[in-house]
């Protein structure tokens, strides 16, 4: 059913965020596929942050970015799940959205950092922007 997964990471190793790998892995090893990971960098592009870093520093930290990742990926994806890594820069959510249609996702699981309001859990914004707009399914796994 679900052949395409993507797994945004937030390289904080949370427990939420394990407990969304462990989904996304169990998935992937029931549909006989492999994950793709994302981790997204704030928005350097922007005029007025990037006149503040050299474009050599952003490529330094896309370039650090994405071995984290790659060792985040080594430490919590088996063996037996082929897994891609990614890493994007801007708003998270778009760029989570974007990198879901480039490489044609039926899934995203993702966690979401609900905060609590009243007798209600509140999606986190990210994760409610990415329910909203997907053009697939979204996962989302909370506490």
């Amino acid at each position: 059913m679900f052949k395409t997964i993507l797994v945004p990471v937030d390289l904080k190793d949370t427990p939420l965020a394990r407990k969304a790998m462990a989904i996304a892995v169990d998935q992937a090893r029931q549909e006989n596929t492999g994950l793709h990971l994302i981790s997204v960098l704030p928005g350097f592009g922007m005029p007025i942050v990037a006149s503040y870093f050299p474009t050599a520093a952003m490529r330094e930290a896309k370039k650090e970015i994405r071995a984290k990742l790659k060792a985040y990926a080594e430490q919590h994806v088996p063996e037996d799940v082929q897994v891609a890594v990614a890493v994007a820069e801007g708003n998270p959510y778009e760029q989570i959205l974007k990198q879901a249609k480039k490489i044609g996702a039926d899934l995203i699981v993702m966690p979401s950092y609900a905060r609590r309001g009243g007798d209600e859990v509140l999606l986190g914004s990210c994760a409610s922007k990415v329910v909203r707009h997907a053009h697939c399914s979204v996962a989302v796994v909370r506490v």
